[in-house]
């Protein structure tokens, strides 16, 4: 029997073989990376109605499921994007409160807003027992 032995040719010399550059590779995955999270802020929605809030310095609000209370300048009062009457937010708030989830109320009154409609709608939120209740304010500049 005869024996077979193979053998590599190298057909390329060294310098001309193609090598995988992995740095370029990483650049891109990042620009994609930032691309879709930029991307993805674009998508987040608020519901709620637009107004003018007042202004404070610190505005930082931090909680699990928010729920947009809207008191406008004429005295609507707006649950996420749904105009209702003091009964109707009651008995909304109420069904939260229910469901037992761990919930927060961010007010967002108009500057103009009457200050009685505001309290009304604190006091509904306190009867509930909702203790996580938050005032939107506009940062000053």
């Amino acid at each position: 029997m005869l024996g077979v032995s193979a053998v590599k040719l190298d057909l390329l010399p060294p310098e001309e073989r193609p090598q995988l550059m992995i740095i370029p590779m990483i650049d891109i995955i990042f620009f994609l990376l930032v691309f879709f999270m930029m991307s993805m802020l674009s998508m987040v929605v608020q519901k709620s109605m637009p107004l003018t809030l007042p202004q404070a310095e610190s505005a930082k609000v931090s909680m699990t499921r928010n729920i947009p209370v809207t008191i406008t300048a004429d005295g609507g009062i707006y649950y996420e994007r749904d105009l209702m009457s003091l009964r109707d937010l009651t008995a909304r708030l109420t069904e939260d409160v229910a469901h037992g989830e761990d919930i927060s109320v961010i007010l967002r009154g108009d500057a103009a807003a009457s200050y009685g409609t505001v309290v009304q709608v604190m006091d509904v939120v306190k009867r509930l027992g909702i203790e996580k209740v938050y005032i939107a304010t506009d940062t000053p500049g």
